[in-house]
């Protein structure tokens, strides 16, 4: 099964990756293959209650290639992780086949939360470089997450994501909703938000200024 998902993993960066000349070239030098290895087999020890060890050879794989991955992650063979530096994938998130995730990305959780908390990554998607999904969501089939992007909430299949905070501009390469897409502000959202809370607090206040007053001419 090992070596299985390794030849899986060298096929995806052979595919992926143009500047790979061959896969005994990307089985020696590609960091993203051999933070997956190492993930592998700490996954394995994980498994047998070897938590500590476990956690052990995970750092030792974040020091060797740059990239930290949870022991408990689930994660497919043929994933391809490009360059690599800075990728930090969570306890509790699930990798399938097809994924291509590139440098700094971040697949995490949105607090101390228990149980699933980190996303799901369904087969296919691209996840681009300084990209952050965060939270115990499903990204669908083939969705493709902008660099930068902060992704919140669950993307449908062959969705296109990208801002901060993400938002779908497309599906099935057509655009949707770009009218209310340009319109949309969240800053501007969010003072509307707190004016109304400024409104609704000063009428409490005016009425509470008005009972005390009506108290005092009694």
């Amino acid at each position: 099964m090992f070596f299985k998902r390794l030849r899986a993993d060298i096929n995806a960066a052979k595919k992926n990756d143009p500047a790979a000349r061959s896969k005994f070239e990307i089985w020696l030098t590609y960091s993203g293959v051999k933070a997956l290895s190492w993930h592998r087999y700490a996954n394995f020890l994980y498994r047998i209650k070897l938590k500590l060890l476990a956690r052990m050879t995970s750092q030792f794989a974040k020091w060797l290639t740059g990239i930290e991955i949870h022991p408990a992650a689930k994660i497919a063979g043929g994933v391809f992780i490009d360059h690599g530096t800075g990728v930090v994938i969570g306890e509790t998130a699930e990798i399938e086949e097809g994924v291509v995730i590139y440098q700094g990305v971040t697949l995490g959780g949105t607090g101390k939360d228990k149980g699933k908390r980190h996303p799901t990554i369904k087969k296919g998607a691209m996840i681009s470089a300084g990209a952050k999904v965060l939270g115990g969501f499903t990204v669908g089939e083939y969705a493709k997450i902008g660099a930068g992007a902060v992704v919140l909430k669950e993307v449908p299949p062959y969705a296109t994501v990208v801002g901060v905070p993400g938002i779908v501009v497309r599906i099935n390469g057509e655009k949707i909703n770009d009218l209310e897409q340009e319109k949309r502000d969240p800053l501007h959202e969010e003072i509307c938000h707190l004016r109304e809370k400024l409104f609704n607090l000063e009428e409490k206040l005016e009425r509470l200024e008005k009972r005390n007053s009506e108290n005092e001419n009694l």
